[in-house]
């Protein structure tokens, strides 16, 4: 394909007019660079397919954009520049310190992440808590350093039979940097405009040739986020609420930051070292050795909610009501601690044997979290022995991942070009908690973050297997055929048979059209079968329920989980009319049978009084053991991955990309968006043991359909003139929602309207090889809308910590503001 040609003359007027009315950034194409003619390796079989021939939608991120989206991590990078790939902006407790990311609005754990098109293992660190990232396991792409990346592949299409069963909504490829020579030091620092998040980073990259015909790629990065707080007041720390407490005058008023104690919506406090290595050596014409590897070790902290200073108290004779003790005599701010580790190793081996390019490998990555509880307390344990640590070992939860893989392709030299690829695959994953201490597992444990119990613990396996094949035929050259099918058999859920079906014409050397058909088939996480700890507020403390647990059985949900199975249609056009100009349009519907999903909290008792005697029992069944005093007066219950929905999600997604070169410069154009809803079908009935309880409420319903933005659209473009560039992206954020309930007393719906957010680049090459730069994400400091005020009302009269969510934690955008950075890189 000729992608210059002027063949078709009624054309490139109109195109050239709507790229200078649209005027514009986003995805497709590297900024700065075409990528119009780059090869890709993901989404096909086929050897030497460009971008913008393939016969499915793949978007490719280059280094270079990469480094001018201004953000330091690879997840908030990512999400500037594809509007299809959402990232998690604040979570609760731990998962603050892991966020998630998704595509195409659904599950992180439906995107399959490749290195150099190998799985990357998930994160062992399970988002718990409540939201719409509720349930992700996901690679966490913050171990894997920027300045290795040389680009990025993000297939939006559904890709199960290729490469893994739980590729539903897509693929992340990264493609390491395999250069023997140059590289770059950089270093930069950031901040929020209002307050908080204070972000130095420091990176490196360099390329040696060790040996001849050998390469040494290496990469080093260092970053820092401070504390960021968001919050609004906890009615708790009123005025009239601490007169109760009959505190001497230096009192919780006199506090620095009084009264915005509670610092629990915010950023996480982190500090993160990763490295990278990439090495090869070529041997005969077509063969290579090859290893790939990552390490990064993590420090988190994270504010929980405020204790207050009746929280901890002590009656040494047993003759009256129990007072204050120091130093917990004007409460203290509890904190999840987070110590993390995340490695992983690549070993292959490729070449040609008897005319098949041959590829095999081996890969074991492993992601383990200590976890600790800071400046905390046990009330039981002071009130039993007259003393209790102020810092617990909660805990540690590990996952592991093997995977071992061959892969054969071979282009056969017949009159009808035909690509034949096989390959088999086997893994392994682990999952496994160990116990916190035994201070941390004393009656309730330290307050806001029990210690896993002897209960919780344990060490689960999964074994799979498969084998997969591939046939791409072009019957006429304009006609590209791709069929892919794909075996897999598990040790705990049997065996599984998926396919997937595409093919693209092209009806000119400008237009050609394109469609997929596949299935899909997701095994549940080994985190979402058994993970297991309480999980506690001031006045709750509510068990997050393993499925696979014998205790679930006693609310009705003995079945354990079961797969999911997918249903994945696309069709879309593909426009390249004149030279340097790409569009794509695609359409998508995804149906989603037996989804996995959190259920509501269900209660055992509100506000001390009994609701279900089933949810108790399983709690106790469990061996957890709540605290007494929120026994007696607060809110007590479960929660539980649990199949039993049935979505389909529709939705388009268009790209648009134009570099336009004269004397004086450079304008790199590019327009982007997406369009997605989710809609909620069969849900599965509420079993009679949890009586007038409903197993999936109206929030839980609402995480999978509403919190997504109805679309997101990219417009923006960079300039280059000379020494300078300014790289300007407006991304449009559409209308998200969240339902929320409250123990029985009614649903309120939180909204962010439509949403327009301004980021602006500025750098400036002084020298060849030394360059500075400025920039600000979120230029004019747009904040999300409040939290729905009535709710707010709801949590202030009951004296509810609650309250000081004043910010809606699904906000695409962030709940902290503008962000203002600069750097300073000396590339050689």
């Amino acid at each position: 394909m000729n992608l210059n040609s002027n063949k078709h003359h009624c054309l490139p007027l109109v195109v050239a007019a709507v790229a200078a009315a649209m005027g514009s950034s986003v995805v497709h194409a590297a900024a700065g660079d075409t990528t119009l003619d780059e090869v890709i390796v993901t989404g096909t079989r086929a050897i030497g397919v460009a971008v913008s021939e393939s016969a499915t939608p793949v978007q490719l991120v280059s280094a270079t954009t990469l480094e001018n989206a201004g953000k330091s991590d690879l997840i908030g990078t990512l999400a500037q520049i594809v509007p299809s790939f959402t990232a998690q902006s604040f979570g609760g407790d731990m998962s603050n310190q892991t966020l998630q990311a998704k595509l195409r609005g659904l599950s992180p754990n439906h995107v399959l992440v490749l290195v150099d098109g190998k799985r990357r293992h998930g994160t062992s660190n399970l988002a718990v808590l409540s939201g719409a990232y509720q349930g992700g396991a996901g690679a966490d792409l913050n171990f894997i350093p920027v300045g290795m990346i040389d680009h990025v592949e993000v297939l939006t299409d559904g890709a199960a039979a290729q490469y893994g069963t739980d590729a539903i909504a897509g693929v992340l490829n990264i493609i390491t940097k395999k250069s023997a020579s140059g590289g770059f030091i950089s270093s930069g620092y950031g901040a929020y405009f209002d307050q908080g998040g204070k972000t130095p980073d420091a990176s490196a990259n360099i390329g040696f040739e060790p040996a001849e015909n050998a390469y040494l790629n290496l990469t080093a990065e260092y970053r820092e986020h401070g504390h960021s707080n968001r919050g609004g007041i906890d009615p708790r720390v009123d005025a009239g609420s601490l007169a109760g407490y009959s505190l001497p005058d230096t009192n919780l008023q006199y506090i620095d930051g009084y009264p915005y104690l509670n610092k629990i919506q915010g950023d996480a406090k982190s500090q993160l070292v990763t490295t990278g290595l990439s090495a090869g050596l070529n041997f005969g014409e077509k063969g290579e050795l090859y290893f790939v590897g990552t390490w990064g070790h993590k420090e988190a902290e994270s504010y929980e909610n405020l204790r207050m200073p009746s929280r901890v108290s002590y009656d040494p004779d047993g003759a009256g009501p129990a007072d204050p003790v120091y130093p917990f005599l004007y409460g203290f701010n509890p904190k999840e601690k987070g110590d993390e580790d995340d490695f992983s190793t690549t070993l292959g081996i490729s070449g040609e044997v008897v005319g098949w390019t041959v590829d095999l490998s081996t890969v074991y990555g492993k992601d383990a979290m200590d976890v600790f509880t800071l400046n905390s307390a046990n009330a039981s344990l002071y009130a039993d022995t007259g003393a209790t640590p102020r810092n617990f070992f909660d805990g540690t939860f590990t996952s592991e991942q093997w995977t071992a893989s061959l892969d054969l392709v071979k282009q056969l030299a017949t009159a009808v070009p035909v690509t034949l690829a096989f390959g088999a695959e086997a893994r392994r994953d682990v999952y496994e908690i160990a116990p916190g201490d035994v201070a941390s597992r004393y009656v309730e444990g330290g307050q806001s973050f029990p210690g896993y119990a002897l209960t919780d613990a344990g060490r689960h396996k999964r074994n799979q297997k498969g084998v997969y094949a591939n046939v791409v035929v072009n019957p006429v050259p304009q006609w590209t055929i791709d069929v892919a099918g794909r075996y897999e058999d598990y040790s705990d859920f049997g065996s599984t048979t998926i396919g997937k079906f595409t093919t693209r014409y092209d009806i000119s050397d400008a237009f050609a059209v394109r469609g997929t058909f596949s299935t899909g088939f997701r095994a549940p996480t080994l985190a979402e079968e058994f993970y297991s700890a309480t999980n506690v507020g001031p006045t709750t403390a509510y068990v997050q329920l393993p499925p696979n647990a014998p205790a679930a059985a006693l609310v009705g949900l003995g079945d354990g989980l079961q797969p999911e199975k997918s249903i994945s249609q696309s069709a879309g056009i593909v426009l390249k009319p004149i030279p340097n100009f790409l569009a794509t349009l695609d359409i998508y519907q995804i149906r989603l049978r037996n989804r996995i999903a959190s259920t509501g909290s269900l209660n055992g008792t509100v506000n001390g009084e009994p609701r279900s005697q089933a949810v108790t029992n399983a709690i106790i069944a469990n061996g957890n053991v709540l605290d007494p005093e929120v026994q007696a007066s607060g809110n007590t219950g479960i929660n539980i991955f649990a199949n039993g929905i049935n979505t389909r999600t529709r939705g388009a997604d268009l790209v648009m990309s134009y570099l336009s070169s004269m004397d004086w410069g450079s304008i790199n154009w590019t327009v982007g968006g997406t369009y997605t809803k989710t809609r909620v079908g069969k849900v599965r009935p509420t079993p009679v043991e949890l009586a007038s309880q409903t197993l999936f409420d109206a929030e839980a319903l609402s995480n999978l359909e509403d919190t997504a933005p109805d679309y997101v659209f990219n417009v923006g473009g960079l300039l280059k003139v000379g020494p300078v560039s300014v790289n300007l992206r407006e991304v449009l954020y559409g209308k998200s929602e969240l339902v929320q309930t409250y123990y029985g007393s009614g649903a309120y719906p939180t909204r962010i309207k439509t949403t327009p957010i301004t980021n602006l680049d500025i750098s400036w090459a002084a020298t060849e090889g030394l360059s500075f730069t400025v920039g600000a994400q979120n230029l004019f400091n747009k904040y999300p809308q409040g939290t729905n005020k009535d709710l707010l009302a709801t949590y202030r009269a009951d004296e509810d910590n609650l309250a000081v969510a004043i910010y809606p934690p699904f906000s695409p955008f962030g709940i902290n503001g503008g962000y203002l950075y600069g750097k300073v890189t000396y590339k050689f």
